[in-house]
C-alpha cells in the first residue's frame, strides 16, 4: 500500500527521473571499462528536475502525509536527514550508549543542517567476542593513556575530545589545563625587532650535570655534588620500557588487530558514503566561499630541510647570479690556498653560464629509489661537495651568506604568495658543542626573520660516523653536544645572546636519516647506558628517540618555568624501517613526518587516528625514495580521518615550479 498518492505533475517528474535514470544506465553499459563509476558532475546540467524543483516536490509529498504516519514524516523534513534504521533492539548485550543521543546532541551535525547524514542504530557488533572487546577497550584505553602521559610531562599537545573520554572513562570531571600545553614565542609586533636581545633574563645560577644520558638541573655546585637536582619530571627509562612492551605486545594481539581493521574500514565506508551524498552540496558551498580558491587559503609546509628549499631552477639562477658579482671574491679554502670563485669553478672544469637544470643534477629520480645514499648525493650540485658547501652551508668561509640570501629569497618568496608558510630545518649533529654558537652567530648576523616562516632543529642519526673517526668518545658525548648548550642558554641567556634569540624561533627538534638502516639493537634494559656506548654500531631509533624526548622533556620544564617557549619532538618516522619506529613516536612524538608502515599495522593506525596524531605526509618525495606514488597511503588515512597534511620535504630534489602544494591540516568528515 504506497505511502503516498502523488498528485499528475508530480507523477510526470518521477517518469522523467526514472527515464534520465534508464538513458545514464545504458550509456554506462555501453561504455562499460571507459570508466567505474558515473561521476555527479557528468549528469548535473541536464538534469530534468533542478534543486529547487526536487526540494518543492519534496515538500509537496510531505504535506500529503496522513497524520497517522507522523514518525516517519519527521524524518523526511526539509533537513534532508537520510535515515538508514534497523530496529532497535530492547537491550544491548555491549551496554553502550543510545547512538541517537550522540548524533541529535553533537554541535557538529547542526553546523551542517543541509549535509545528509547515515544513522545507523541497533545492537553493536565489533566483530569481536564481548569477553575480547573488553580486552581490545582495556588495552586501546591504555594505550591512550600511555600517549597522554607523556605528552603532558614534556608539555606537548594532547587533544581535548579524546581526553575527555579518558576522563569520563575514569569517572571524572574533564577540566582544560593550560599548564600542560606548550608554549610558542608570539610574532614580533609592529616596528619590533625580531633579534632583539636587551631584554633577556638573568642568570638563574643553576648547575648542569648529565647523568645517564640525560641533563639533570641542580640549584647550585653544592646540591650537584649530593646529587640533589632540582624536582623537575625527570624519565623514568623502567616505566618507558614497560609502557614500550605493553605496546608490543597490544599491536600484535589478534582480537585487536582484527577490531582496529574492522573500525579502520568503517571510517573508510563512511567517508565513501559523506561523498557520494554530499558531493554536489560540498562543490556548492566551496563556490560560493567569497574569496578563497585553492591559491588564496593557507598553505603550512610543515616538513621541509633548508639546504634544499629552493627548487632546482632558484639554485641554478642563484649560483650565475653570484658568479657574475662575486667572480673575483675569494669564497672557498683549501688545505693549500684560498679560492676565488671563478678559481674554483676553474678547479671543478665548469662554467656557471654552461650549466644548466640537467646538469646542475639535483634532482631525484628513479635511480634514487631505496638508495639513501644516492639521494644524499643529490645534495651536491653537479655532484661537488665544494658547490654544496659554499651554497648549501652555514659555516663555510663565507659564513653561510649565500645561502642565508637563498633562505632569505625563498622567503621573500613566501611573503609575496601571501598565503604559503614554512618550517625549514637546520642542522645540529652533536659532533660539537661549538655548533650551537655557529649557527645561532649565522642566524643572527645574517638577520634571517621571515614572518612566514618559523624553524626547527633536525639531529642526523650518524654516530656511527662519528666515532669511525674518533670524533666522538661515546654516545654520551653526542647527547652532551646537542643539548648542553641549549639549556646553558636557557639558565644564562645574557651570556649567550644570540643563541638565545636564536631559540625564540625554533618550535621544536627533528631525528633525520635513513630508517630501512638496521642497527641490529632492541633498546631495553640491557642496553648500555649512553657514556657505556663506545662501539662504532649505531644506536636503534628507539634509543635515539628515547634520549631526545627525555632531555626535551627537562628543558621543556626549565623553559616553561623561566616563560620561554618550549620545543616539540617532532622526528621523522614510519618512512622505512620497523614498525617499533611508529609505536615510540606514539608514545613521545608531538607529530611526525612521512608515517608509511601505519598501513602495515591496523592497532597503530587506529591508535594514531583516535589521539589525532599529526602526520606530515610527502607523496612526491617518498615516490622517489620508497613507495611508488600510485600506492602512496595519503588518501587512505585521508578518508578515514587521521589527521595528515601535504610536505614538500625536499624541492630541490623534487619539484620543478616555486608554487608547492602545501596544504596543512587536510581533515576528513570521516573523525
Amino acid at each position: 500500500m504506497p505511502l503516498f498518492k502523488l498528485p499528475a505533475e508530480g507523477k510526470q517528474r518521477d517518469d522523467a527521473m526514472r527515464s534520465f535514470a534508464e538513458k545514464v544506465f545504458a550509456s554506462e553499459v555501453k561504455d562499460e571499462g571507459g570508466r567505474h563509476e558515473i561521476s555527479p558532475f557528468d549528469v548535473d546540467e541536464i538534469c530534468p528536475i533542478s534543486f529547487h524543483e526536487m526540494q518543492a516536490h519534496i515538500f509537496h509529498m510531505e504535506t500529503l502525509a496522513t497524520s497517522t504516519e507522523s514518525r516517519r514524516k519527521k524524518r523526511f523534513q526539509g533537513r534532508k536527514t537520510v535515515n538508514l534504521s534497523i530496529p532497535i533492539s530492547e537491550t544491548s548485550s555491549t551496554k553502550l550508549s543510545h547512538i541517537d543521543e550522540c548524533i541529535s546532541s553533537s554541535p557538529t551535525y547542526e553546523t551542517v543542517p543541509d549535509f545528509q547524514r547515515v544513522q545507523i542504530t541497533g545492537d553493536y557488533a565489533s566483530g569481536v567476542t564481548v569477553e575480547d572487546f573488553e580486552v581490545v577497550c582495556k588495552g586501546l584505553y591504555r594505550a591512550l593513556c600511555i600517549r597522554e602521559k607523556y605528552m603532558q610531562k614534556s608539555f606537548q599537545r594532547f587533544p581535548k575530545t579524546p581526553s575527555k573520554y579518558l576522563r569520563n572513562i575514569d569517572g571524572e570531571a574533564w577540566v582544560a589545563n593550560e599548564s600542560f600545553y606548550p608554549v610558542f614565542t608570539p610574532p614580533p609586533k609592529k616596528g619590533e625587532d625580531p633579534f632583539r636581545a636587551d631584554d633577556l633574563p638573568a642568570n638563574l645560577g643553576y648547575h648542569l650535570k648529565m647523568k645517564d644520558g640525560v641533563v639533570y638541573i641542580y640549584p647550585n655546585e653544592a646540591a650537584a655534588s649530593k646529587d640533589e637536582p632540582k624536582p623537575y619530571p625527570y624519565p623514568n627509562l623502567a616505566d618507558f620500557l614497560d609502557d614500550m612492551n605493553f605496546l608490543l605486545a597490544l599491536i600484535a594481539q589478534g582480537p585487536v588487530k582484527t577490531y582496529t581493521h574492522r573500525r579502520l574500514k568503517f571510517l573508510s565506508s563512511k567517508f565513501q558514503v559523506h561523498q557520494m551524498l554530499n558531493e554536489m552540496d560540498e562543490l556548492k558551498e566551496l563556490k560560493n566561499n567569497p574569496h578563497r580558491d585553492f591559491y588564496n587559503c593557507r598553505k603550512v609546509d610543515t616538513h621541509i630541510h633548508a639546504a634544499a628549499c629552493m627548487n632546482q631552477k632558484h639554485l641554478l639562477r642563484f649560483i650565475k647570479k653570484s658568479y657574475h658579482i662575486d667572480a673575483d671574491r675569494v669564497v672557498y679554502s683549501t688545505n693549500e690556498k684560498t679560492l676565488t670563485l671563478k678559481e674554483l669553478f676553474t678547479k671543478l672544469k665548469m662554467h656557471p653560464y654552461d650549466l644548466t637544470v640537467d646538469s646542475l643534477d639535483v634532482h631525484a629520480g628513479r635511480q634514487t629509489f631505496q638508495r639513501f645514499d644516492k639521494f644524499n648525493d643529490k645534495y651536491n650540485p653537479v655532484g661537488a661537495s665544494e658547490l654544496r658547501d659554499l651554497y648549501l652551508k652555514t659555516d663555510n668561509y663565507i659564513n653561510g651568506e649565500y645561502f642565508a640570501t637563498i633562505i632569505k629569497e625563498v622567503g621573500a618568496d613566501l611573503v609575496e604568495a601571501k598565503y604559503q608558510h614554512a618550517e625549514p630545518r637546520l642542522s645540529i649533529y652533536g659532533r660539537s658543542p661549538e655548533e650551537w654558537n655557529k649557527l645561532s652567530s649565522w642566524f643572527v648576523s645574517n638577520r634571517i626573520y621571515c614572518p612566514n616562516m618559523t624553524w626547527m632543529i633536525q639531529v642526523p642519526r650518524i654516530y656511527d660516523v662519528f666515532r669511525s673517526k674518533n670524533f666522538l668518545p661515546h654516545f654520551g658525548k653526542m647527547l652532551e653536544n646537542i643539548f648542553l648548550p641549549v639549556f646553558e642558554a636557557t639558565i644564562n641567556p645574557q651570556a649567550h645572546p644570540d643563541l638565545s634569540v636564536f631559540l625564540k624561533h625554533i618550535t621544536g627538534f627533528d631525528s633525520v636519516d635513513d630508517e630501512s638502516k638496521h642497527s641490529g639493537h632492541m633498546f631495553s634494559f640491557k642496553s648500555p647506558k649512553p657514556q657505556e656506548w663506545t662501539m662504532e654500531k649505531n644506536p636503534s631509533y628507539t634509543y635515539y628517540c628515547y634520549y631526545m624526548y627525555a632531555n626535551i622533556m627537562v628543558l621543556n620544564s626549565l623553559r616553561k618555568e623561566r616563560g620561554m617557549n618550549t620545543f616539540l619532538f617532532r622526528p621523522h618516522c614510519g618512512e622505512a624501517g620497523a614498525i617499533t619506529h611508529l609505536m615510540t613516536a606514539f608514545m613521545i612524538a608531538d607529530n611526525i613526518s612521512h608515517g608509511l608502515n601505519l598501513k602495515k599495522s591496523p592497532v597503530l593506525q587506529y591508535l594514531f587516528f583516535l589521539a589525532q596524531i599529526p602526520i606530515a605526509m610527502s607523496p612526491l618525495s617518498n615516490n622517489s625514495l620508497f613507495l611508488e606514488y600510485a600506492k602512496n597511503p595519503f588518501l587512505d588515512f585521508l578518508q578515514k580521518g587521521l589527521m595528515i597534511s601535504l610536505s614538500t620535504d625536499d624541492p630541490m630534489q623534487f619539484h620543478f615550479t616555486k608554487v608547492h602544494g602545501m596544504l596543512s591540516n587536510t581533515r576528513t568528515f570521516s573523525s
